[in-house]
C-alpha cells in the first residue's frame, strides 16, 4: 500500500465526515456518567451515525463487533462495549470512526466518569495537550519523526510514559492507510509530510510503566501493570496553511 494524496475535494468530504464524527462524539461525552453501560453508549453511537447519513467505520472491521471502542482505566484501546456499568472515578476512552461518501474519519477522547483523582485528571490533560503539540507539527516539509518527538518529549517530561507498541496512521478511503504515525521519534527523521496527506494522530499515555498486554475480551490492549491509560486522536490534513483538524 502506498501513501495516498487527497485532492482538495476529497479533503472537503473528509472534513464533512469529521464534522459528523465530532458531533456524535460530543453527544456521547455528554452521556457519560456513573451507572451507564458501555453497550448503551455503543447503541447510541450507532443510532446517531446512521441518523447522520454516514456509517460506522469500526463495526465489522477485522471482526470488531461494535461501532464504538470503550476502553476503561487500564484498557488503552479497542475494548468491546458490554454491560459493564461505569463507576465514579473511572476514566473512559471513546474511540469512534465514520464513513461518509466513501471516506473515513477517526477520533478519540478520554473523559472522566464523575469525580476522578487529581492524577487521573492530569493524565487526561497531558495526553490531550500532547495531541495539540503534535498537531502543531503538521506542515509540509515536517516529518513523522517531528510528530512523534513532540508527543514523547512532552508526555515524558510530565512524568508519564507513552505507548510505543500502538500508533496513528494515514486515513482516507481506508480506515488504516500508510504512513504509520508513531508516538515517539526523532526530529527531522522519517517520512516528510506532503500537501494532501491525511493522518490520524493518537497519543496514548500511561501512568505506570511502559508495556502492553491483550485484555480478556480478546480485542483490547491494556497496560501490562494495570496502570491508568489515556488516549486522544484527531484526523488531520496537511495544507499550505499548516494543519487542518478535520474532526473538530
Amino acid at each position: 500500500m502506498s501513501i495516498t494524496i487527497k485532492t482538495p475535494e476529497q479533503i472537503e468530504i473528509m472534513a464533512r465526515a469529521g464534522q459528523i464524527l465530532s458531533q456524535v462524539m460530543r453527544e456521547l461525552k455528554n452521556r457519560v456518567e456513573p451507572g451507564i453501560t458501555t453497550e448503551s453508549l455503543n447503541k447510541l453511537a450507532e443510532e446517531l451515525i446512521f441518523d447522520s447519513g454516514s456509517k460506522p467505520a469500526f463495526k465489522g472491521y477485522n471482526g470488531f463487533p461494535a461501532a464504538l471502542c470503550t476502553s476503561i482505566n487500564e484498557q488503552i484501546v479497542h475494548a468491546v462495549p458490554c454491560e459493564r456499568k461505569l463507576i465514579e472515578g473511572d476514566i473512559l476512552s471513546l474511540d469512534l470512526g465514520v464513513i461518509y461518501q466513501g471516506f473515513y474519519s477517526d477520533m478519540a477522547v478520554t473523559v472522566p466518569v464523575g469525580a476522578i483523582s487529581p492524577e487521573a485528571g492530569r493524565l487526561i490533560r497531558i495526553t490531550k495537550k500532547a495531541l495539540k503539540r503534535a498537531i502543531n507539527r503538521v506542515k509540509p516539509g515536517k516529518t513523522i519523526g517531528d510528530i512523534g518527538h513532540a508527543i514523547q518529549t512532552y508526555v515524558e517530561s510530565q512524568g508519564f510514559q507513552i505507548v510505543k507498541e500502538l500508533c496513528g496512521h494515514g486515513v482516507g478511503q481506508q480506515l488504516h492507510e500508510l504512513p504509520e504515525v508513531l508516538n515517539f521519534g526523532q526530529r527531522h527523521k522519517g517520512l516528510k509530510l506532503e500537501l494532501g496527506m491525511a493522518i490520524a494522530i493518537e497519543p496514548m499515555a500511561v501512568m505506570g510503566k511502559p508495556g502492553i498486554k491483550k485484555g480478556p475480551d480478546g480485542s483490547c490492549f491494556q497496560t501490562a501493570d494495570n496502570s491508568l491509560s489515556a488516549h486522544f486522536e484527531h484526523t488531520v490534513a496537511v495544507t499550505e496553511k499548516g494543519p487542518r483538524v478535520l474532526t473538530e
